[in-house]
This record gives structure tokens, sequence and C-alpha cells, in this order.
């Protein structure tokens, strides 16, 4: 019974633990709002940036699970490569250290406690301001406080008895020789795994090396910490896109590749620890007599001279790291994502040469959405299921992709617009802003046509031949829409006298639209087809007007440069 009491306390204490380091990172995040993302999509230029972004982030909100998930979420939505995402995870890794020293260091004195109960007074005074940064300072501040407060609790809920045990049992592996390391490893990355924390393993870790764990097999449990917080990222990729996949792979294999050569220069590297914390004036680790400070400090040590000496020796290969987990998840042809075409690295020498790239990367743009739009059709017409399923995140992804396009050229164009331009560049710069915002509406447009139908697809309604018969007919207006909006803009403002073909195309639009508006009013008093299948029908003729609008708005940015 008082087995069992022990661990609901030490599994509450755990909890509590997670809460308030959770609690923490997340209100520093609302705290920092864009400005963290904004620092991790920005310093990502060389590879030392990459490592100072991510070490920079993870010490900050602790925990490299968040800023590797972050780093997920990026490559996800195109913002960051592979070979930047594995830089900025490099760094996370050292990073996440910190947590080992603030244990370490304060994590078991006896007073951390008593300091912490105040802080959470502090922190609730905070949350009661209307304004939402205090807000989330206060909670942040609680949760800093939560953390060790739990992390106290952990300590003293383990019965001495059970814990002394414990230690007496994985002491007891030491017989076992390289085999006991081999199983501590083992045993950290299952705990990290169920946990879903490495700093709550790594709590747990000195807690017992506070209460006479062996080093060696304590610094091992470190070890295995460092390959099960890579699972996070990978669960939280493998429903994201291939680049996601690839870099949440990428964390794996760094920190497998690392513990693999420490496992081989194993007793060099305690040796290594060792001289480091002696040289700091504490006690020798492997003496078997040293203070339970000592052997905390040394710890901390294992942990961050692993991540720094792995960085060192893998953030010259990331290119290789780059090749090695593409062939490893080579993916398919459609899911590598859009990369520019003509817009490769920073502006050219002139900003007339500069805007002519842009000019292409748009004409790319154009195209990319009406591909969009040929999976749209498909998604219209099929009546497999799974062939619909297919089209609908083919749609899902080109509506992403649209995204991208857009912010990177958007980006390229702040960067000449810093430039000291003529009257005419600047309306031209100013123009294709408009453009690219309206591109990217119309692969709103395409995903938003995909997900009217998923509705009606759910809710068991179905179009007739006539319905469909005349859907296609506006999606065949859509695409003369297309031919007119690329034509102006190959033209370009310098060539374009007037935007009469795109003016045509969209009063044909408007003019079917209405016709066909009119004609439901009709047919839903004669009762032609049900009210729910015609209001999915309805919102998708009105959705193909909306595409209509932004079309002419894309011609009317054109000739208006002039």
């Amino acid at each position: 019974m008082n087995i069992a009491l022990s661990l609901f306390k030490l599994f509450g204490s755990l909890a509590l633990f997670l809460f308030g380091m959770t609690m923490m990172s997340e209100n520093l995040q609302k705290v920092a709002g864009d400005k963290l993302r904004s620092f991790l999509a920005m310093m990502t230029s060389n590879a030392f940036k990459r490592i100072l972004t991510g070490l920079t982030i993870t010490a900050c909100i602790q925990s490299s699970a968040a800023t590797t998930l972050m780093v997920v979420s990026f490559v996800n939505a195109g913002l960051l490569s592979l070979a930047q995402s594995i830089g900025v995870i490099m760094g996370a890794n050292i990073g996440t250290t910190v947590s080992a020293w603030l244990f370490s260091l304060v994590g078991f004195r006896g007073g951390i406690a008593t300091v912490a109960v105040p802080l959470i007074a502090v922190g609730f005074i905070l949350t009661m301001f209307k304004s939402k940064k205090r807000k989330s300072i206060g909670s942040m501040i609680m949760g800093f406080a939560i953390m060790f407060l739990g992390l106290s609790m952990v300590q003293s809920s383990v019965d001495p008895a059970i814990l002394e045990k414990t230690k007496e049992l994985i002491n007891g592996w030491s017989v076992y020789g390289f085999w006991s390391v081999l199983l501590c490893v083992l045993i950290g990355t299952v705990i990290t795994i169920l946990l879903q924390s490495s700093a709550a393993t790594m709590a747990l870790t000195l807690m017992m090396c506070n209460n006479g764990l062996n080093f060696e097999l304590g610094a091992a449990l470190v070890l295995g910490e460092n390959i099960g917080t890579t699972l996070t990222a990978n669960i939280a990729a493998s429903v994201a896109n291939i680049s996601a996949r690839r870099a949440a792979a990428g964390h794996a294999f760094f920190n497998l590749f690392g513990v693999l050569w420490v496992l081989i220069l194993y007793h060099p590297f305690l040796w290594v620890v060792s001289k480091v914390i002696m040289a700091v004036g504490l006690d020798n680790p492997l003496s078997g007599s040293a203070s339970s400070f000592s052997i905390l400090c040394s710890i901390a040590m294992v942990h961050t001279l692993f991540n720094v000496s792995n960085t060192a020796i893998l953030v010259g290969f990331t290119n290789r790291i780059v090749k090695f987990v593409t062939r490893l998840l080579p993916g398919k042809p459609e899911d590598e994502g859009y990369r520019l075409q003509y817009i490769q690295g920073g502006p050219l020498s002139t900003a007339e040469l500069s805007l002519e790239q842009a000019k292409g990367e748009i004409l790319h743009f154009e195209q990319i959405c009406r591909e969009q739009y040929n999976y749209a059709v498909e998604c219209l017409n099929t009546t497999d299921p799974d062939k619909f399923d297919e089209l609908y995140h083919k749609l899902e992804h080109y509506e992403q992709i649209t995204d991208k396009i857009e912010f990177e050229i958007a980006k390229y164009l702040n960067d000449v617009s810093e430039w000291d331009l003529s009257e005419e560049s600047a309306r031209r710069i100013q123009a294709m802003f408009k453009v690219i915002s309206e591109l990217e509406s119309i692969g709103d447009s395409g995903f938003n046509f995909g997900r009217i139908l998923q509705r009606r697809n759910i809710h068991g309604a179905a179009f007739d031949e006539v319905m469909l018969a005349k859907l296609n007919n506006m999606m065949q207006l859509i695409f003369t829409g297309f031919d007119a909006m690329e034509e102006n803009l190959k033209l370009g403002y310098d060539s374009i006298t007037n935007i009469a073909n795109a003016q045509d195309v969209e009063q044909q639009i408007n003019e079917y639209r209405n016709s066909l508006k009119e004609e439901h009013l009709l047919n839903l008093e004669n009762n032609s087809y049900s009210y729910l299948t015609g209001v999915y029908y309805m919102d998708l003729i009105n959705e193909c007007e909306h595409v209509g609008d932004f079309m002419i708005n894309i011609s009317e940015a054109i000739i208006e440069i002039k």
C-alpha cells in the first residue's frame, strides 16, 4: 500500500512539474509573440546563427521539444529549409542543457520550495491585470515557480526506503560492466518516451544521483534521455509534409549518432567530464567519494558536453545529413513542396533586374494556381471516395504552397524596396504586392472549393448531371480568366494597353452567376433538388465569382502602374 501511495505521489509531483514547465514555456512564447517566430525565421543565414538561434530560444522557453516542434512547423510551411532546420535543432539541443544546470545548482536546495510559493502569489497578482501581456508574464512566473515546486515534491514524494532500494538495484548492475551502461541508456530512453519530456527524466536522474546513484550509470541515463526526446518531434511530423518529417528524422539522427560515439568512447568521455569538474574546484565524480553536489554538476556537464561536442562534430556535415535523411525518406515528387524558380538568393545589382526576377516568379505563381484548379475540376467530377480524398489533400497542399510563395516573394520585394527606387519601380513593387496577395486569395478559394465539396459528401448530398454541367461551365470561365490574367502578366505594364480581355471574362462570370442564382431559386420552388444540395451548389458558384474578382484585380493592378 505504501509503495502504491508513493508511486501516486511521484506521478502527481511529475505532473505538477511538467504542468509548470509547459505553463512557463507557453506563456513566454505569448509574451514574445511574433518576435520569437520572426527571430527563428530570420536568424538562419549561416550555421553559427542557426545554432545560436536554437540555443537562445530553447534556453528561454526551457523546452527543446517546443523549439523542435516550432522548427518542424516552419519546415512544414516552407519557411525554413531542411538544412536550416537541422542547424536550429542542433542549437536547441545545447539550449536544453540549461535546465539541467538550473536543477543541479538550485533545484535540490532546501529553500527552493519556500521561494516558489511567494512567486506563485506574485504571478497570480499579475494575472489579475487587464493587460494580456501582464497576464502572460504572471502565468509565466507561476509556471516557473510551479515547475520548481513540482521538482521539490518529486524529491520528497518518494519513500526514502524505496529510493534506497532503487539506487541499490541500479548500482548493483555495475557488476555487468558495459551491459549495465547500455541497460541504463535503454531505461532513460523509455522513461523519456513515456513522460514526453527529457527535462522530467533529467530531474528524476538528478534526484537519484543526489541520493547516491553511481555517476557512470547516471550519465548513461542522460544519454538515453537524448534518444527519447526525439520522439515528440517525430510524432508531430508524422502528419506533416515530407520536409518536416525529414527535419524530425535529422533530429533523431543527430542524437543517435552522438549517443553511439559517446558509448564507444564512454570512459574517455567521462574522464574528460571529470577533469572539467575538477578544474572548477569540485570533487572527482569517478572517485566514488564525491559530494552529491559534485555529482549533480557532473551529470549536467555530461549533458552539456555531449550536445556541444556532438554539434561541433556534425555541424560541418549538415549537407550530408540532409542527403542522408532525404534518401531515408525519399517521398513522392508532389511531396517535395514548392521551390522558387527565379528568385535565387537576395536581390540583384539593380532594382530593375530584381523586379524582372520577381515578375518571372509571379508568372510561375500563376501557373501553380492554375494547376490547383485542374485538381479542383477533378475533385468536382470524381465519384470515387478514395480519389476524392487524394485530390482534396492536393488542394490543401497547393493552398499551403501559395501561402509560402506569397511570403517568399513579399520578403524579396521588401528587400528591393529598401533601395533608392525610381517612381516607376516603386509603383511596380506596390502593384506586385497586390498581385501576389490576390494570387494567394485565388489559392485560398481553390482549397475552399474542395472544402465545400467535402462538406457536401459528409452530408450525403449529390449534384445531378445538369448541376455538374453548369459547374463545369463556370470552371471553364475561370480557366478563360486564367488565360487573360496570364496574358496581361506576361505583357506587363510597359506593353499592356487595356485589360478588356480580363474585364470581359469577369463580366461573363458575374452574368453567369446571376443567371444560375435566379435559376436556383426557381428550382428550390419546384423541389428540383434538396435545399442542402442547393446550398453547396450556390456556395461553389459564389466561390467561382470571388475568383473572378481576384483575377480582375490583378489585371487592374498591372495597368494602374502607368
